[in-house]
């Protein structure tokens, strides 16, 4: 499956400082339909290439890291149950800053 990965507010440092990723993931075995949970378990293998956990903890982004698929908050879409289908868009953004 085709999909645009965008990465902002300092994540882009963690993918060797690029901001956006047109990348083809495929689906797990037996599965019908491509899942958020499975986006950021991929995400986490071929893309996080530094510091796995400034992106996530656990199975899911860390707190402070909004997700938007297609301009939509994840939050109204499923959050990890979110279907994805072919040419989203899915962007990856830290709210959290130094001061």
């Amino acid at each position: 499956m085709q999909l645009t990965l965008e990465f902002g507010g300092g994540l882009e440092l963690l993918c060797d400082s690029v901001k956006v990723h047109n990348v083809s993931v495929d689906m797990p075995k037996g599965a019908e339909k491509l899942i958020m949970k499975d986006l950021l378990g991929w995400v986490r293998t071929n893309l996080i290439k530094e510091r796995p956990e400034m992106f996530m903890k656990g199975d899911t982004v860390r707190p402070g890291v909004l997700v938007l698929v297609n301009d939509c908050d994840w939050e109204l879409s499923g959050q990890l149950d979110t279907t994805l289908e072919e040419k989203d868009v899915v962007v990856f953004i830290s709210t959290l800053h130094g001061g």
